[in-house]
């Protein structure tokens, strides 16, 4: 998601040797996570394990991966390997070879920006449900909100709506030059002037105009996202320019990207192949698509729909504190 910039300060290591969170955070947030375990194990959804080490990247132009080499004694050649991003793949072709519901409290890595809301790594939950779309999947993340932070019911409201609310146009039937004169009405003409992709100039005015504004008091559902920011959802049958894809947002947090998700091989090897389409005139390297996740989505993938939470994040706000840091052990500067 494009970020606004400002002055950036040189990274200075600590050696501060103390956890950055309070031992009697640490113990309630340990607390939360056994909660959220019972959440699952009252409704029979098995936890999994799968690897942080994989073969494969994600193609999104948006997301920067940490990689390594695998020194292989047996191989006359290093082999690069890649820190997931989401135990997402995986969790997939275990739900072909028939797992039935999953979920799994995993460490996930992103090359990206790092501060209040952000480390590098950090803890994702992440799950799915056989036979749920994605609104009954809304309906029990709602319920885990409720459980874990004691909050509202959520508000629901579509990514069309939010814009038509909040910014007075239509992000579905905009022209490319509406949204470029929105942006530059609103203080991005450095950004918005030169910038010929929608979907980026839709992301930089949700993410600074409208989740402002939402979900301060409760928490708030976004869904149906354009089709072009389907990622790997299902494209509504009901509406061909919409996603069948949801967000959670509270108190100015992204909490969950949720999805029904896409089963058609095809047209996910199709969207592999246009993000690194976008990659490649962006300047950025191809990313080697990963056949093992495909091979599983052409074994057949169940009808499903599935979630991704970071826990930190919900921890953050079960124990209002501003400050991701404050809720983990060590974080980066210090880890």
């Amino acid at each position: 998601m494009p970020a606004i910039q400002g002055a950036t300060m040189p990274y200075e290591p600590s050696y501060d040797w103390q956890p950055t969170a309070d031992i009697a955070i640490l113990k309630q947030r340990a607390n939360i996570i056994a909660d959220i375990r019972q959440f699952f194990f009252q409704r029979n959804v098995t936890e999994v394990e799968t690897p942080q080490l994989s073969n494969a990247s994600v193609s999104d132009f948006h997301m920067r991966v940490f990689e390594t080499e695998f020194n292989d004694p047996t191989s006359p050649q290093a082999r690069t390997m890649y820190l997931q991003t989401s135990p997402e793949y995986a969790m997939k072709r275990l739900l072909c070879a028939g797992s039935g519901p999953i979920y799994q409290i995993a460490k996930a890595f992103r090359n990206e920006e790092a501060g209040k809301h952000h480390n590098p790594e950090f803890t994702m939950l992440e799950w799915y449900r056989p036979d749920f779309n994605h609104r009954q999947l809304m309906d029990e993340l709602d319920d885990l909100m409720q459980h874990v932070v004691g909050c509202e019911k959520a508000q629901r409201m579509s990514y069309q709506a939010a814009f038509i609310s909040y910014l007075s146009i239509d992000p579905l039937t905009a022209p490319l030059s509406a949204l470029q004169q929105k942006g530059s009405e609103l203080g991005y003409e450095h950004i918005c002037q030169h910038e010929q992709d929608r979907d980026t100039i839709l992301q930089l005015l949700f993410s600074h105009e409208i989740e402002p504004k939402i979900a301060n008091e409760r928490p708030c559902f976004i869904d149906r996202f354009p089709a072009s920011q389907a990622a790997l959802a299902r494209i509504s049958p009901d509406d061909g320019r919409v996603a069948e894809r949801f967000e959670l947002y509270f108190k100015g947090i992204e909490l969950a990207n949720g999805f029904h998700e896409l089963a058609n091989v095809e047209e996910q090897r199709q969207r592999f192949t246009a993000d690194n389409d976008l990659r490649e005139r962006n300047g950025l390297p191809n990313v080697a698509i990963d056949e093992l996740f495909l091979s599983a989505l052409e074994a057949g993938l169940p009808n499903c729909a599935g979630v991704a939470v970071g826990i930190d994040r919900l921890v953050m706000l079960a124990l209002d504190k501003p400050n991701i840091s404050q809720v983990l052990a060590f974080n980066h500067r210090n880890a």
